[in-house]
């Protein structure tokens, strides 16, 4: 939430400090309970019933509290809203997408909200690489659902969900393990367009830290020995 967030919708800013902690613990039990419902599809019982009740809970107070933020946002800011907060507004629809909500709490990290180039650097590189395994993992749990009971499915475990997921994400394309479903094609599509985002990510810092290290060799290297002789 920026500063301008704050200003101008102070109601808004109120409800989110409130929520953010239930949605947080929340954001955790959908991780559990999706996983478990896909890892193990046999369960019954109790148990099951837990499951699905957490999942539909889960969905129904991701969906009102999207909603209940558009509503207390100022007539004027709510379409920017929406376009400023799209895994926010995704999670109403997809519920998977909440889990990402969890990895916010990172940015309450005194030295990752420094603006030095070090905790910049940090920063991205802390958020993209949780980003990076979260993403991957739910691709992989919602094509493993999609593509398991499908005829000729070549992905029918988890195993082979995360081994296509992180060959697909690396641009390898080995070609042994693909979706053939429409859900699982769909899935597919949003894998790659994270993976351009990601590889991207990854050598925008790449670069950026080179180009550091290149920077600082030259002023050491033009600044020379001190004036005294000393080393």
């Amino acid at each position: 939430m920026t500063v301008a967030d704050v200003a101008a919708s102070p109601a808004r800013a109120r409800w989110e400090r409130v929520t953010a902690t239930p949605l947080v613990v929340l954001g955790v039990l959908f991780i559990v309970a999706y996983s478990v419902v896909i890892l193990m599809p046999a369960t019954s019982g109790p148990l099951w019933s837990t499951l699905v009740v957490t999942l539909v809970a889960a969905w129904a107070v991701f969906i009102v509290d999207v909603l209940v933020r558009i509503v207390l946002t100022p007539t004027g800011g709510r379409w920017s809203f929406v376009w400023h907060h799209p895994v926010d507004v995704l999670s109403a629809l997809i519920p998977l997408f909440r889990a990402l909500r969890v990895l916010e709490l990172l940015r309450q990290v005194p030295y990752l909200r420094r603006r030095t180039g070090a905790a910049v650097r940090t920063n991205i590189i802390v958020f993209a690489l949780s980003y990076s395994i979260v993403f991957v993992y739910f691709v992989a749990l919602a094509t493993l659902a999609a593509e398991r009971d499908a005829p000729g499915a070549t992905i029918t475990s988890f195993g082979e969900a995360i081994w296509w997921a992180i060959v697909t994400i690396a641009t390898v394309g080995y070609g042994d393990t693909y979706p053939i479903t429409i859900p699982g094609r769909i899935y597919a599509v949003l894998l790659m367009a994270g993976g351009i985002a990601i590889v991207g990510t990854a050598s925008a810092t790449i670069i950026s830290l080179i180009n550091e290290r290149i920077g600082s060799a030259r002023r050491g290297h033009d600044e020379g020995p001190p004036a005294d002789g000393t080393v």
